[in-house]
């Protein structure tokens, strides 16, 4: 692993200890070209690292690899950004410039425990072609008899796109598998920078809704990603512009079972604009 001053290693929306999504963080990346981003983001090995490489007062830009590529947005390394710099600096509010646009991101103290909490860019939620619906859904093992009638395919984007997939049941849910190069040959195929997000809903869905998640994200030895972010936002844009939940509402996504990692996102989805997506984090 790149060893190297100011790289901090944090675990963001972890539900208990040692739940969460690791990511790196660079509060300082002022000197370093898209190489030595890449590559200490691909010696981590966490599924995505944050640089900030221009800064002015609480504005900022950021930008986040993967171990295999730079993606526009990345969620909970935004939540362990901004952790960590309301540790150095204060709590208070913060602008992230990303790719995919800029993000407003809060932070408050808790206690002893900093929240932090980003606004999506403006979502959008597209059809899903027959083709690609099927083609994905051979993949996972699924066919269209396991899906949830009440949650439609589509795509959604809340900074990254990402497919949804409604599973009834939460057997099916459980147990559907998946071969990771295949995948992510269909992902780099339709400009799925992000994950493929799975979800099952056992109750009625309807405000304070817990969504069951697995966001799949096959890159170097990473199948499942334990807590997605920018999937939590694209879910709360489905769910208000396909489902057509009435909003405003909030929900919470339980991640990360699936990989040992269980994780807790806390969302909140406005009657237009960007989706609010809230949690913690803290040191690897």
């Amino acid at each position: 692993m790149t060893e190297a001053p100011g790289i901090l290693q944090l675990l963001a929306f972890a539900e208990v200890p040692g739940g969460g999504n690791p990511a790196g963080v660079v509060l300082d990346a002022t000197s370093l070209d898209d190489a030595e981003m890449q590559r200490i983001a691909t010696d981590l090995g966490h599924p995505e690292t944050a640089f900030v490489t221009e800064r002015d007062g609480r504005r900022m830009r950021v930008r986040y690899f993967s171990p295999g590529a730079e993606v526009p947005f990345c969620g909970h390394a935004t939540i362990a950004t901004a952790v960590a710099l309301a540790e150095a600096e204060g709590v208070g509010p913060f602008t992230f410039d990303t790719a995919a646009g800029p993000v407003e991101v809060v932070t408050t103290a808790q206690g002893e425990r900093i929240v932090a909490g980003f606004t999506s860019v403006e979502p959008h939620v597209d059809d899903l072609d027959d083709d690609t619906a099927d083609r994905l859904l051979a993949l996972l093992g699924l066919s269209r008899d396991d899906l949830d009638p009440r949650m439609p395919l589509a795509q959604a984007f809340a900074g990254n796109l990402h497919p949804v997939v409604a599973v009834a049941s939460p057997q099916r849910f459980d147990e559907f598998g998946f071969d990771p190069t295949a995948l992510r040959a269909l992902m780099d195929e339709r400009g799925w920078r992000g994950t493929v997000i799975v979800v099952h809903v056992g109750a009625e869905v309807s405000d304070g809704l817990v969504a069951e998640a697995r966001n799949l994200f096959p890159v170097g030895d990473i199948t499942e990603d334990p807590a997605t972010g920018s999937a939590a936002a694209s879910l709360g844009a489905y769910l208000r512009d396909r489902v057509g939940m009435p909003a405003p509402f909030g929900f919470t996504v339980r991640q990360g079972r699936h990989v040992g990692r269980p994780s807790l996102l806390e969302v909140e989805v406005p009657a237009a604009g960007g989706v609010l997506v809230r949690g913690g984090a803290s040191t690897l």
